[in-house]
């Protein structure tokens, strides 16, 4: 490669030469080596040589080329002067803006601090109402959401109730052609077969209302073909010897007073206090609809008229969920069995606290040992002019009633007797003058009182007294001390019915 070597004396001045130096400069930029000499020529005189490797094999330009990248480095230094000028003015012109704005602070501090402040306290302000509000509506969305869940579980029970009830419905149009055409269904077992004694399970003992209600259209037995002998001679306490006690020899027609609006109402259970405190009296009527899963409303109706027109003067709703159609309220308060438990609870009306709870010791519970039409109504509770009463059955009673007196205020079991007839077998039970009697059919229109139990003696016998089912589902039958009624729930309907008892 050929180098560029450009020499000048140390005297000469000569801008030509300058010129020169500076061409044979720029046109070896491209060369990877540069070397600069100094030495006497054979004058004696200094001189400089300064060389560089050529880009091109081309010896050093000539002066028309040398020009020309003169005028290129004049015009780069024009570029970058006006580039120089231009930053400048842009400098100054920053300058000048830091200069307006540090005027601008100085005097308007105070003016912009409280603008500003008062910028930030509103929207600090609008913020935490739209905190406030978007909370509201989490707690609004999640109680609708929790409502949508009750409806929809509802509605599933509701579907299930109405498949089970179409497939009961079947199966009896198709029993009913059968006893058309002289056909009985074959059994295994005989009603004398099915004695208290028997430790067997039902196979409709199943844990769901419909099945219960379907057993007992399938296993209900007269009382008089299971009753065993009864223990005689035994000294008659003074259970039943209260004013105007007797046996129950009559019951009336049923008079309606009240029809229930809703599904939720084809179960249930109403009552009036025998022993009213106050303030309540007896006119004061209590309600609950025992459809469904969570119950814990009770409606209070002050006044008769109000019950009978569906005005509740008073909801109360319980810190414990019932379950069945046994509750009963008496002496100011109301008594229920809690939902899957085997324990009774006393809840105070007045204070609308729980003052007692206590667990039935072996009761069966949730479908255990219902009445035949279902309902889990294992626990079903009874006032009479003795007191409060609960009645129930065991795994060592094997299935047969047992009836037992509790003290109202701390429901401990003051005394208990076992009978002699399975409480599967008989549609209902209640206590008269410290006698329990029983219901053989909940939908039969020729149903009767078929079974008594007298505590004083322990005698039991059958009975065949007409009670009426009007409208063939009646799910609660208590006895009212007070009135000397029954009063019942009766698909939909509540009812009373008159009674009548022997002299004594």
């Amino acid at each position: 490669m050929s180098l560029c070597a450009c020499c000048c004396s140390c005297g000469s001045k000569m801008p030509v030469l300058q010129l020169l130096f500076l061409a044979c400069l720029v046109w070896g930029l491209g060369a990877r080596t540069a070397q600069l000499r100094k030495a006497n020529d054979r004058s004696g005189r200094c001189q400089y040589t300064f060389t560089v490797a050529s880009p091109t094999e081309s010896s050093c330009p000539g002066e028309d080329q040398a020009m020309s990248a003169i005028q290129d480095l004049q015009r780069d230094s024009g570029i970058q002067h006006a580039e120089l000028v231009s930053a400048k003015a842009r400098l100054s012109s920053l300058e000048s803006l830091l200069h307006q704005l540090t005027l601008g602070q100085a005097t308007g501090t105070k003016e912009a601090h409280e603008g500003l402040l008062g910028q930030l306290g509103a929207l600090r302000r609008e913020r935490d109402q739209l905190e406030t509000q978007t909370r509201d509506l989490e707690v609004a969305y999640n109680n609708l959401l929790r409502d949508k869940s009750a409806l929809e579980e509802e509605k599933r029970q509701l579907e299930q109730e109405n498949e089970d009830l179409a497939r009961r419905l079947e199966g009896s149009s198709q029993e009913v052609a059968r006893l058309r055409t002289g056909q009985c269904p074959s059994t295994q077992h005989s009603p004398q077969d099915m004695l208290p004694g028997s430790r067997e399970v039902s196979q409709w003992n199943l844990d769901t209302l419909a099945f219960q209600e379907l057993k007992s259209e399938l296993t209900e037995v007269p009382a008089s073909h299971i009753l065993k002998g009864s223990p005689s001679g035994q000294p008659r306490s003074k259970e039943g010897d209260k004013a105007g006690c007797g046996e129950l020899v009559w019951v009336g027609e049923p008079v309606t007073l009240r029809t229930a609006e809703t599904i939720t109402g084809k179960y249930g259970v109403w009552m009036r206090d025998p022993k009213p405190a106050h303030p309540y009296t007896q006119e004061t009527t209590w309600r609950i609809d025992t459809v469904g899963t969570g119950i814990r409303q009770v409606f209070e109706y002050s006044l008769i008229s109000q019950f009978e027109q569906g005005y509740p003067s008073k909801v109360y709703v319980l810190p414990r969920a019932l379950e069945s159609t046994g509750a009963v309220v008496y002496a100011g308060s109301l008594y229920f069995q809690g939902a899957e438990s085997r324990t009774v609870f006393r809840y105070e009306l007045n204070t609308e606290l729980v003052k007692a709870e206590k667990e039935i010791p072996g009761a069966g519970y949730h479908g255990q040992f219902p009445y035949a039409w279902g309902g889990y109504t294992d626990i079903d509770l009874a006032v009479d002019e003795n007191g409060l009463w609960v009645i129930y059955s065991t795994e060592e009673a094997k299935g047969a009633i047992v009836l037992s007196r509790l003290n109202p205020e701390n429901l401990e079991l003051e005394r208990t007797w076992e009978t002699n007839i399975r409480k599967q077998s008989v549609a209902n039970a209640f206590v008269i003058c410290g006698t329990l009697y029983t219901v053989s059919s909940y939908s039969s229109a020729q149903a009767t009182v078929n079974f008594a139990y007298d505590t004083g003696t322990g005698v039991s016998k059958a009975l065949s007294i007409p009670f009426q089912n009007r409208y063939k589902y009646s799910s609660m039958i208590d006895y009212n001390p007070l009135e000397r009624k029954l009063f019942a729930w009766d698909n939909f309907n509540m009812v009373t019915y008159d009674i009548k008892l022997s002299e004594m």
